[in-house]
């Protein structure tokens, strides 16, 4: 009798877990406060840029903080830091590095500012928690000024030992670089997001 009584609860059990299913298959998709849409991030990110770019470009918020020349000064001192011991360095004035033979003046867009803002801007428009924004913005900006320490010096060394290649090497190499690894630290952090 328990048994008759334990395969019908069973039973009917299985026939609930059955029905759950099919109203759930053919229930109307809800959607998720959180779902992404691809139109609104890209209005965002554009957006976004456009606020950061002419924040930076104006004359006043200069006059407060330089932000790349405060970013380029940084990025110059490490990358002579980086090639001391390849005693290719001369000295550095401002945004120049001067080497044996070469002088690098690095500016916005050979710095990594742009490639940093380019990811962080990503960053800031993907629907995510604000503890992981932050996270993946301090996690790339090493990343990202890590790689452009060592592009910058690679240029450099290019530039003393391989000038005739220097050219090819800083146009064509270099700067598709700088994108390609702010790109692919977005990719890692959107894998970081998107763990449970």
């Amino acid at each position: 009798m328990k048994r008759q009584k334990r395969t019908k609860q069973s039973e009917n059990k299985k026939k609930n877990h059955q029905i759950e299913a099919r109203e759930r298959a053919f229930a109307p998709k809800r959607r998720s406060a959180k779902r992404f849409s691809g139109i609104r991030f890209l209005t965002t990110y554009l957006f976004l840029m456009v606020v950061i770019a002419l924040a930076m470009s104006l004359e006043v918020v200069k006059k407060v903080v330089d932000i790349n020349g405060l970013y380029t000064t940084f990025i110059i001192k490490a990358t002579a830091f980086v090639l001391r011991p390849f005693k290719l360095v001369q000295g550095v004035d401002g945004s120049i590095i001067h080497l044996k033979g070469i002088s690098l003046d690095v500016k916005f867009g050979c710095n990594g500012l742009e490639a940093f803002l380019i990811y962080t801007v990503a960053i800031l428009a993907f629907p995510s928690p604000w503890k992981k924004r932050l996270i993946g913005i301090l996690g790339g900006f090493l990343v990202i000024q890590f790689f452009n320490v060592l592009r910058i010096a690679a240029l450099g060394y290019c530039g003393v030992h391989f000038s005739k290649y220097f050219y090819i090497f800083h146009i064509y190499v270099a700067q598709g670089i700088m994108i390609a690894i702010a790109f692919a630290t977005f990719l890692f952090w959107l894998g970081y997001v998107n763990e449970k």
